[in-house]
């Protein structure tokens, strides 16, 4: 049977129906023959399909007592509801359907135009702990741009840490992030992402395969991990500790084959000792983005612009901020700074006393350059 319009809105029809996930809803079609016939199957029928046993049986009732016996007027027959793909439409990512669960639906919001690399897989998802060190967190930011910069969609969950660092790194070098909610698109969580996620919905793109009014579960955050790592072309973990839903992501990824690289961490560090212990058994130590870029080579996406200016290379600092001259202590702080560094290894890096490196960061900082963060670290602005 093609995915003709009155079967997609049948689809979308009983998708809203209590207990009746994907199983269960491709049994009512297989044995009915047809979502449209299943709707008005008496109960007792029904009852004969695996997995409609007496709870879901009554959920199914007063459901359909609640839509009436044409449910379709429902969702505007004829019309073709926006800013969501099903399983049948041609922009479906067909690895979501390989999945054990997949997805009924996917709301989304955003630039449309990621669909066909994200359908192909041509992402990297970027996973990592909610309470990342501030090791984490520099690299994420790091990786983030690095993806950007290539031309590569940086797929992450819009969570604390690592996931936001990542986001971040993309937005700021005009990349594209896509945010993989664990919430209805219309919920803020947490709440304090708020801006970061209308920069990610303005610049990139928002999926949820959650309904529009649904509450805060913390098992939709741990189901959300097999589609970030169904739409990449390979998973970067940043940190993680040994009970982590960036864990599952990882084995999702083994398991598919993917690429897995893991940023290497003070052995000591609990918010890292999952990841530390996945480079144990075989997964790639990252070092440094690059690495990771040329082993991926250019990305689907027009790379950033600003790389190059009349024809010559521009450092990474020059890059942040033009006319701001280099060639003083300034310009070598921020080339040893990066995405961010501690007095003691500015200090190693750059060969000079702690008064002289603390003076420059002072100066750096009244200027809006840099930021100071709690331990004696600076990182760019």
């Amino acid at each position: 049977m093609g995915w003709g319009e009155c079967r997609r809105l049948w689809w979308l029809v009983w998708r809203g129906c209590p207990g009746v996930g994907w199983s269960r809803l491709r049994a009512l079609e297989r044995h009915c023959g047809d979502l449209g016939i299943a709707w008005g199957t008496p109960l007792e029928e029904l009852a004969a399909v695996p997995g409609m046993g007496p709870a879901v049986l009554g959920r199914l009732e007063a459901y359909r007592r609640r839509l009436g016996q044409e449910p379709l007027s429902a969702f505007g027959r004829g019309g073709r509801p926006t800013r969501m793909l099903l399983p049948g439409d041609p922009a479906f990512p067909g690895a979501l359907l390989e999945l054990d669960r997949p997805p009924l639906a996917l709301h989304w919001q955003g630039c449309g135009s990621l669909w066909p690399p994200l359908r192909r897989r041509q992402a990297v998802a970027v996973v990592g702990t909610r309470r990342p060190s501030r090791h984490g967190l520099v690299m994420a930011r790091a990786i983030g741009k690095a993806l950007a910069g290539a031309g590569w969609p940086v797929v992450s969950g819009l969570a604390e840490g690592i996931d936001a660092a990542a986001h971040e790194g993309c937005l700021a070098q005009g990349g594209r992030p896509v945010a993989v909610l664990g919430t209805p698109l219309e919920r803020i969580y947490p709440r304090h992402h708020g801006e970061l996620q209308r920069q990610v919905a303005a610049q990139g793109l928002l999926i949820s395969e959650q309904l529009p009014g649904a509450g805060v579960h913390p098992g939709n955050f741990a189901a959300r991990n097999r589609l970030q790592v169904a739409l990449a072309r390979a998973v970067v973990l940043v940190e993680c500790p040994m009970v982590s839903g960036a864990l599952q992501s990882a084995a999702l990824a083994w398991d598919q084959g993917l690429p897995l690289w893991v940023v290497p961490a003070d052995a000591g560090k609990v918010s890292a000792a999952g990841s530390n212990r996945l480079l144990a058994r075989g997964a790639s130590a990252l070092l440094d983005p690059a690495d990771l870029i040329r082993q991926l080579g250019p990305g689907p996406l027009k790379p950033a612009a600003g790389l190059a200016v009349a024809g010559r290379s521009v450092d990474r600092a020059e890059q942040a901020w033009p006319g701001f001259p280099l060639g003083g202590v300034q310009g070598e702080v921020l080339q040893v700074l990066g995405q961010g560094a501690s007095l003691e290894d500015l200090c190693q890096g750059l060969g000079r006393p702690a008064p002289e490196v603390a003076s420059r960061l002072l100066e750096l900082e009244l200027a809006g350059r840099v930021i100071a963060e709690p331990g004696l670290c600076w990182r760019p602005l």
